[in-house]
């Protein structure tokens, strides 16, 4: 997954405002507090969190509990990829498809040059002549759709 720069330096920066945040309120600051500190909105801060918590690797030997069958590792928990169903794998790709079309032109083609040519926002931008803003709000907008028209099985 590629974290944008900007989110990047956020949380290199958010590191440093965080520990003099709790040295002088001693305790952990309040997410609208960081945000408040280091001048951007709650929901960015949130978002600059999750991406630096998910790019972070978990190994397959991490416990997870569950309740059923007691503790096993993440790894138990994944299928085994000799094993997996070809037509499962086929159904979702063809449910991906459909949802894909379903999507206004424009965004299913920003979606495609991000995900599946793997180019940058702003490659994306230059290819379809448009700003790097417009790519990062239809590929934000094309997810939500497409999680909701996947989600919803009407694909």
């Amino acid at each position: 997954m590629r974290i944008p720069r900007r989110w990047q330096s956020l949380g290199q920066k958010a590191h440093k405002t965080i520990r003099a945040l709790q040295l002088e309120l001693h305790r952990q600051p309040t997410d609208h507090e960081i945000a408040a500190a280091l001048e951007i909105s709650v929901a960015e801060w949130q978002e600059v969190k999750l991406a630096k918590r998910n790019r972070s690797p978990l190994s397959l030997d991490a416990p997870v509990s569950d309740e059923e069958e007691g503790s096993s590792s993440l790894g138990d928990l994944l299928p085994d990829p000799k094993y997996r169903s070809f037509q499962l794998a086929e159904e979702d790709r063809i449910r991906l498809q459909q949802a894909l079309y379903q999507l206004e032109q424009r965004t299913r083609e920003v979606l495609e040059f991000v995900f599946l040519h793997d180019l940058t926002q702003k490659e994306t931008a230059e290819r379809l002549g448009i700003s790097s803003v417009t790519v990062s709000r239809r590929v934000k907008q094309g997810l939500k759709c497409l999680r909701l028209l996947m989600g919803s099985g009407e694909a």
